[in-house]
C-alpha cells in the first residue's frame, strides 16, 4: 500500500463535525476526561471501521478483479471515481444551499457532555458520518488492490486520532490562551459549517485524483 498516499486521507476523517466536536468538548467542564473518552471513541470506531471495510473490500476482490492500481480501467480505480462523483455533488449541494445549512442539532448539546456520552460520540461520528464511511472504504479498497495486511492501515488510523486530538494537545498545551480561543473557533466553525463541509469534499477529491 502507498502510505503517502493513504495517510493523507486521516485529514478528510476529522475534518467537518469531527473536529468541531473535539473543539466543542474542550471548552466543557472536565475538558480532559471527555476529549479522552471521545478520543477513545474515534480509535475504536476507526479501528472496526478499517477492518469492516478491508473485509468487505476483500469480499468483493474474491467475486471480481479490482485491478491493479496503477490501470486506469481497473474496478478499484473506477470506484474512487465513483466516490469523486459524489463528493463533486455534495460540494456543489452544500454551496448552493449555504445561506440555510447550519451545523448539526447535536453538536450544542455537547456542552453538556459526560465521558460516556463522548466515547458513543467519538464513535458514531466515525461509523454514521457519510464521508468517514468514503475514506473507510478507500483505504479497504486500496489495501485489498495492494495485497496489504489489516497493520499497513495503522498509521492512517493512527493519523487519525492524532489529528482529534488536536484541539486537547492545544488545551493542555496553551491552556489559557486556548481556553479564550477555543470558544470562538467553535463559533466560527459552526457559523460557517457549509464552508467546512465544502473543504471536506474538495480535500478529499484532491487526495484520491492525485
Amino acid at each position: 500500500m502507498d502510505s503517502l498516499k493513504i495517510l493523507p486521507l486521516a485529514v478528510t476523517m476529522m475534518v467537518g463535525p469531527q473536529i468541531m466536536s473535539a473543539v466543542v468538548l474542550v471548552t466543557v467542564r472536565e475538558a480532559v476526561r471527555v476529549s479522552l473518552a471521545f478520543l477513545l471513541g474515534v480509535a475504536v470506531a476507526t479501528t472496526a471501521g478499517v477492518a469492516i471495510m478491508r473485509g468487505l473490500a476483500a469480499l468483493l476482490g474474491s467475486a471480481v478483479d479490482l485491478g491493479d492500481p496503477s490501470q486506469d480501467g481497473s474496478l478499484g480505480l473506477i470506484i474512487q471515481y465513483v466516490l469523486v462523483g459524489l463528493l463533486a455533488a455534495a460540494a456543489v449541494k452544500n454551496w448552493v444551499g449555504r445561506e440555510t445549512i447550519e451545523p448539526p442539532a447535536w453538536l450544542g448539546t455537547l456542552m453538556s457532555a459526560t465521558p460516556g456520552r463522548a466515547f458513543r460520540v467519538g464513535l458514531l461520528i466515525i461509523l454514521l458520518m457519510p464521508s468517514d464511511l468514503i475514506v473507510m472504504a478507500t483505504v479497504g479498497v486500496h489495501l485489498e488492490q495492494t495485497g496489504g495486511s489489516f497493520a499497513a492501515a495503522l498509521p492512517f488510523i493512527a493519523l487519525t486520532v492524532l489529528i482529534a486530538a488536536l484541539p486537547l494537545l492545544a488545551y493542555l498545551l496553551f491552556r489559557r490562551r486556548a481556553e479564550a480561543a477555543m470558544p470562538r473557533v467553535r463559533d466560527w466553525m459552526n457559523a460557517n459549517s457549509w464552508l467546512v463541509n465544502i473543504v471536506v469534499c474538495v480535500i478529499f477529491i484532491v487526495l484520491i485524483l492525485t
